[in-house]
């Protein structure tokens, strides 16, 4: 299965913080990225990351986007 790329404008909305509060996640190493031409963060990276930094826990396994 292809992850699904996401923009930092994207990533902003879905967490619903500033474009600059997810660069600092990316400059802090929390959050993992690949420069396609433009700063990408994959599907699957921004949900391991949503997994470890959330304050909610999930009990099932589910995609959280």
């Amino acid at each position: 299965m292809i992850d699904r790329l996401l923009t930092i404008k994207e990533i902003a909305k879905i967490l619903r913080v500033s474009e600059r509060f997810v660069l600092r996640y990316i400059e802090s190493s929390r959050l993992e990225v690949s420069r396609i031409g433009q700063w990408r963060i994959k599907q699957s990276d921004l949900n391991k990351f949503l997994e470890k930094y959330s304050n909610v826990k999930t009990k099932s396994k589910k995609k959280l986007i």
